[in-house]
């Protein structure tokens, strides 16, 4: 099995002005793309070369965990932005923030507050239990909540690479622009 890089759900400059084009032909084809070519390389001949992506995930430690986490982790923040996005969620999911965030905005601070201040490189997270329970989720590097027990809902990507083009350093400026791309419809589905 190889594993493979899959397209962007939209055309690279659908982001902006939140996101550069640039910024995203950089960062999926320079660093998602790269995770690919380095599972594959590290797979090659070997038994990781037969597992799912998913597999990958759960079962790898290390350098494999690392790449597979990754392509994953992208792969589902790239999903999770659309053009014309953001506003608020509506039916199932927003239920589902008030009820364990009291609202929505509320919701909205506590994510900013986990992405801004997130210290180093990694992924903050919008999870559930198995009881739809929803709560933030910090990881670092390329960790992933389903290797924790949580499933993911939603996710910003808070290494540099995601915002230093557009944003230099001024990951806060980034956070807020990353919520008008917010793709809810695809937020809500993970709830299932």
């Amino acid at each position: 099995m190889s594993f493979v890089l899959p397209p962007l759900p939209y055309a690279k400059d659908a982001l902006a002005p939140h996101i550069s084009a640039e910024t995203v032909e950089f960062h999926y084809e320079k660093h998602h793309r790269g995770y690919v070519v380095k599972l594959n390389e590290l797979a090659q001949g070997t038994d990781l070369a037969k597992k799912s992506l998913e597999e990958v995930v759960k079962t790898e430690k290390g350098k494999p965990f690392n790449l597979g986490a990754q392509i994953w982790n992208h792969t589902f923040y790239w999903n999770g932005m659309k053009a014309n996005g953001g506003g608020a969620p509506t039916g199932k999911l927003l239920e589902a923030i008030n009820k364990s965030f009291g609202s929505f905005d509320e919701f909205k601070k506590q994510f900013t507050d986990a992405a801004v201040n997130h210290f180093g490189s990694g992924w903050a997270w919008l999870v559930r239990d198995e009881n739809n329970h929803l709560s933030i989720w910090q990881g670092h590097d390329a960790e992933n909540p389903a290797t924790h027990g949580k499933v993911p809902v939603l996710t910003c990507d808070v290494w540099e690479h995601a915002y230093y083009i557009d944003y230099r350093n001024n990951r806060a400026a980034y956070v807020a622009a990353w919520w008008n791309l917010v793709n809810w419809e695809f937020a809500e589905k993970n709830l299932a």
